[in-house]
């Protein structure tokens, strides 16, 4: 054990990365971080769980290059690594393009800051560009009121698509925003609709096209 000690304090992590730079390094991680969630992210409708994903990804990633980089790996380690990253999947439904879309930049950050032996400026800069091109480009101000979708069997056919909306009003008591429909089955004569209401004030809904759905038999 006393040999290995030493076999690893001589070729310690500060022959390879100083500890200034890492502590700076990640610094400027965090306030990243802390600028995307904590600001841009939270401007919109969010997903309760992402900034949780968000920090974790990005923490890991992070700490995952400052470890490949305090030490000689080979070359397959690096690829695992992405291999990895690869198998990261934004499964559930409440999981928008826009949410993924964020899981990248985060990952690109990390990235950026993870890599000991950088220009400070250099490193700044990209982060900056990554942000502000965030910031442009995601308008709070674009998104649709939360909205909730309810999917309804109807146990008749409809002479008209009208005469659909007016039913599912009268059955809710509530007029709903949209009503589509899914199928239409001669055979049992029953109507199958996807209705959209506004996502009630305490209800968990992320965004608009972020869509919980409730199967609703009405008959």
């Amino acid at each position: 054990m006393h040999a290995a000690v030493t076999v690893l304090a001589a070729t310690g992590i500060t022959d390879h990365i100083a500890p200034a730079d890492l502590t700076a390094r990640g610094g400027l991680d965090v306030i990243a971080l802390l600028v995307l969630v904590g600001w841009l992210y939270r401007r919109r409708p969010s997903v309760p769980a992402m900034p949780l994903v968000l920090a974790a990804l990005n923490v890991g990633l992070f700490a995952a290059m400052s470890t490949i980089s305090a030490g000689k790996f080979p070359t397959g380690v690096g690829f695992g690594l992405f291999g990895i990253l690869s198998l990261v999947r934004l499964r559930s439904a409440a999981f928008t393009l826009r949410d993924v879309a964020y899981t990248f930049v985060a990952l690109v950050i990390a990235l950026c800051t993870g890599l000991p032996h950088r220009q400070t400026w250099l490193v700044i800069a990209l982060v900056a560009v990554v942000l502000v091109a965030v910031l442009v480009v995601d308008d709070p101000k674009s998104y649709e009121p939360a909205t909730r979708t309810i999917k309804l069997t109807l146990d008749r056919i409809y002479a008209e698509p009208a005469l659909i909306a007016h039913d599912v009003a009268l059955r809710f008591g509530q007029a709903p925003l949209s009503v589509v429909v899914d199928e239409v089955d001669y055979v049992r004569e029953t109507t199958r609709v996807s209705a959209r209401y506004p996502a009630v004030p305490d209800e968990t809904v992320p965004t608009a096209d972020a869509e919980p759905q409730e199967q609703v038999v009405a008959e």
